[in-house]
């Protein structure tokens, strides 16, 4: 049977009692416990630690992609596993949204049970100077975890001690209202905020990547000034700043935690399942990887590429063309015994690096997909000694939140309902994102510019959906069924699909997967307030 959220907090509650010192590591269940454990720092990031890879990795495997890249209009899909959320038929069967469930609700878990395990350490006498960070950072974390359930699900559960849910028995918990779950979220982010040191280890998020976080909460319930107010503390702290190598941020795990990222997931290859970013695996070219992956199980959309403005530097950074290059990646096949004259003529041709070509008659070079294109973001290429790719294994990090988003939160907060804004802030933080795109600047910018500079710098990092979705319902639908959802015929004529946004008016949000609701009826009754 399926694993609802009372089994799976359960299962965290007994496994967890310690973690190992490494960054991404799991738990092993055979640690000291709390009442000899969590006596110095190093222990407790060694517990927190582990809360920014492995609980994600079914939400960034595939999920990523279908809710927030699919569902938004930036990748199309022919792959089955994607292809309702390309339609708008997603039901609560679809694998993809219980495996969106079930990894935030383990998010959410995996916290959960470190909160409440330092809590109970500080009653016994530990050290607060020690213990408060770890908190903190559980709870930045869990913040996250509800602030998707909330923008996903929108009404949900809100769980907290799975130790004391289990031992009631009960585990019927209800739906709780979004605006509450969206309380929840942020409550986490300001204790959070309150909390966490102003610099932490590289990697690990800090007190700006709380403000970060309840600026980009606040702009989704549309309260500009508090979104001004704390993307603007961010700015002025000059804590973190646009890297000047945007591509790089996305090819290369030499760059995981660099200037620009905020809060990002962290991986690792190992022979454990779960600990390391799949993305290339499904987003690739099929000729580019000699490990087997390389599915391009989705790719960008026609309606995204004609979105770029010309000499916007983003779609060579984010988008594999005809003609693009990348030196560095030298994929080498196997030409067999005999040699395979395809196969040799296939690796003279990469000797150099490795060249994006929809017209090649060579199959193995010619790539010729739907859309003649390819996403760039977390394909760090074939593998080398410096850039280690296994099966569907990279350690290239997921980014959830970037400076370039604060300054884009801090320039729409200042715009707020109006129907334009030419003020000098708003406009210096969204012009440093076109800018470094190689655009001119604006002298004035309206909330479609806004949404425009967001979707292709954002491109394929699963955001987009979230931006069309908080437009509320009706602007929503004009955005998503003015949308070109179709492919590309051999001739280069436009196979032509528009969708409609099948989902209830006013509840731009997807099902509850079916394992649950079956398990726990509550969640088919209407919810009821938290607070």
């Amino acid at each position: 049977m399926k694993k609802n959220i009372a089994y799976t907090v359960l299962v965290i509650a007994i496994a967890i009692t310690a973690c190992s010192k490494s960054f991404t590591e799991r738990p092993a269940i055979d640690q000291p416990t709390s009442d000899n454990f969590y006596t110095t720092a190093e222990q407790v990031k060694g517990a927190t630690g582990m809360l920014y890879g492995y609980p994600w990795f079914d939400y960034n495997d595939k999920a990523l992609h279908c809710i927030g890249e699919v569902l938004g209009g930036n990748m199309y899909t022919g792959d089955p596993a994607y292809a309702p959320y390309l339609n708008f038929t997603v039901t609560g069967t679809d694998p993809r949204l219980s495996e969106a469930w079930n990894a935030f609700y383990k998010i959410v878990g995996w916290a959960n049970v470190l909160i409440n395990t330092f809590e109970q350490k500080k009653s016994q006498g530990g050290s607060a100077a020690i213990l408060d960070p770890g908190i903190a950072e559980a709870r930045f974390i869990r913040g996250v975890g509800f602030f998707y359930i909330g923008r996903i699900w929108g009404d949900a559960p809100i769980v907290t001690d799975p130790g004391a849910l289990s031992k009631s028995g009960n585990f019927q918990v209800p739906r709780y209202l979004q605006k509450d779950v969206l309380r929840f979220a942020l409550e986490d982010f300001r204790y959070a905020e309150q909390h966490l040191p102003d610099n932490n280890d590289k990697g690990r998020v800090t007190k700006f990547s709380a403000k970060g976080m309840m600026a980009k909460l606040y702009l989704y319930r549309k309260d500009y000034d508090s979104a001004k107010l704390k993307a603007g503390e961010v700015i002025t702290s000059q804590k973190y700043d646009l890297t000047n190598d945007y591509a790089g941020m996305f090819n290369s795990s030499a760059q995981n935690n660099n200037t620009e990222s905020m809060f990002a997931l962290q991986w690792a290859i190992s022979n454990d399942w779960g600990t390391q970013n799949s993305i290339q695996a499904y987003v690739a070219p099929g000729n580019l990887l000699t490990t087997g992956d390389g599915w391009s199980a989705v790719i960008p959309s026609l309606d995204l590429l004609r979105s770029y403005e010309s000499g916007d530097q983003r779609r060579k950074w984010s988008v594999m063309e005809q003609g693009s290059y990348y030196p560095q990646w030298k994929p080498q096949r196997d030409a067999g015994s005999p040699a395979s004259a395809q196969v040799t003529e296939y690796n003279s041709f990469m000797a150099s690096g490795y060249k994006y070509d929809t017209a090649s008659t060579n199959s193995l070079i010619r790539i010729k997909n739907s859309t003649r294109s390819n996403s760039a973001k977390y394909i760090v290429g074939p593998g080398s000694a410096s850039e280690p790719v296994l099966t569907q294994k990279t350690q290239i990090c997921t980014y959830l939140l970037r400076f370039a988003d604060v300054l884009l939160i801090y320039a729409e907060a200042v715009l707020g309902d109006n129907a334009s804004t030419a003020d000098g802030q708003a406009l210096a933080a969204f012009n440093r994102v076109r800018t470094r795109a190689g655009l001119l600047g604006k002298n004035s910018i309206t909330k479609n510019d806004i949404l425009h500079e967001r979707r292709v710098e954002f491109a394929f990092e699963g955001d987009y959906w979230f931006d069309v979705q908080r437009q509320g319902y009706n602007k929503a639908k004009q955005i998503i069924e003015a949308q070109e959802r179709g492919t590309l015929n051999d001739d280069g004529s436009t196979n032509s699909l528009k969708v409609s946004l099948n989902l209830p008016v006013n509840q731009i949000f997807l099902p509850i997967p079916l394992s649950e609701t079956v398990q726990n009826p509550k969640l088919t009754e209407p919810a009821i307030p938290y607070y």
